[in-house]
């Protein structure tokens, strides 16, 4: 089994994105979905017990190796500039689609009280949101959702994670 786990790392290390425990048992090619997650799981505990530089989280749906929150200044330092920011419009828009989805640029607008075309444009691009399918009304208009990658830079393992309204009432108050 440790030679089993071993593969796990390595496999999750060298995956650009979050890796599926689906994926993880198709590549090692066994049905014991359990004795697997199990595995990654004592992975999981191993990183966090060592407190080093790197965790292993489950985020987005699968596993990934990411740096400690903490050390972010330094991991910065090295890859040089500022991360880009998205203006509180942007952040705004995406908020209303995280908890909306799936939603046309019509609600959206409503919500928002403006346009918002620019802000789904620039949540487009960097590919936070995605066209997920056309609403059954006339006109067909575009529906509007997440992606992996929203849930991968907000570290959210799904968007049952996303802070409840009363949660987010009370950290304003």
């Amino acid at each position: 089994m440790e030679e089993i786990k071993t593969v796990i790392e390595a496999l999750i290390f060298a995956s650009d994105v979050p890796l599926s425990l689906d994926k993880i048992v198709d590549v090692i090619q066994t049905d014991d979905r359990g004795r697997i997650r199990g595995l990654i799981m004592e992975l999981i505990g191993e990183y966090d017990s060592r407190q080093g530089g790197i965790l292993l989280q489950e985020v987005a749906g699968g596993y990934q190796f990411r740096t400690r929150a903490d050390l972010a200044s330094w991991v910065k330092r090295l890859k040089g500039g500022k991360p880009s920011a998205m203006t509180p419009a942007a952040m705004e828009t995406l908020a209303i689609v995280a908890y909306r989805q799936p939603i046309v640029k019509a609600e959206v607008d409503k919500i928002r009280g403006v346009d918002v075309g620019g802000s789904l444009k620039t949540l487009l691009e960097r590919k936070l949101i995605r066209i997920i399918g056309r609403k059954d009304v006339p006109g067909r208009p575009m529906l509007y959702g997440t992606t992996k990658k929203f849930l991968e830079v907000f570290n959210l393992k799904d968007l049952s994670e996303l802070p409840t309204m009363q949660e987010l009432t009370e950290l304003k108050e």
